[in-house]
């Protein structure tokens, strides 16, 4: 009998050590790719009949700047977080294109909800030296992302622009930062 008792002390006290660790906070590089393919993929080539819409935007490449090694500081994975949560944001209207891939639309979405929810404790991680500059960055360009919807009472056109922005951000984060991402094992 006392055997039994320090052998199920012994699982309690291991399983206890294990779900007490802490988890690694990261953003999925396999999941950051698959949201900008299908919003790539939902809609296809730039419109053409968009070309007199299409407004430049200046894009806040410092948000994203690494500062020093090739690992994201936690305030540069904390602006990546911060695009995730912009990009739910726009995409959680219902005035949508339905030109669009409609399941793609909706994968892409959820794929994009998924990342927001499982690296929320990125909001928690203590370098925040210079993400307030990074932040003031996001939130001027999101906001201009904003008001060419706003401005174009979220047409077609204005919702490509807005695609063809956020494409731009979501390839310039896998290329420059993907160092930063968490990538799975499998291929």
């Amino acid at each position: 009998m006392a055997i039994q008792i320090i052998i199920w002390m012994s699982a309690f006290l291991c399983l206890v050590q294990v779900f007490s660790m802490p988890m690694p906070c990261h953003l999925q590089g396999q999941l950051v790719r698959s949201t900008h393919n299908l919003l790539r993929d939902m809609g296809g080539h730039f419109p053409l009949e968009c070309l007199q819409d299409n407004v430049f935007m200046e894009f806040p490449a410092t948000a994203f700047a690494t500062s020093g090694g090739p690992q994201l500081s936690s305030s540069g994975a904390k602006a990546i977080y911060e695009t995730l949560k912009n990009i739910d944001t726009l995409f959680g209207t219902d005035e949508l294109p339905t030109m669009w891939d409609q399941q793609k639309l909706e994968y892409f979405q959820n794929i994009v909800y998924r990342q927001i929810e499982e690296s929320k404790c990125m909001m928690s991680s203590v370098d925040t030296s210079d993400y307030p500059i990074r932040a003031e960055g996001l939130k001027t360009y999101f906001g201009n992302i904003a008001a060419v919807l706003k401005e174009k009472n979220s047409s077609y056109c204005a919702w490509e622009v807005v695609r063809k922005e956020l494409l731009y951000t979501l390839e310039f984060i896998l290329k420059h930062n993907s160092d930063s991402l968490l990538w799975s094992n499998r291929t």
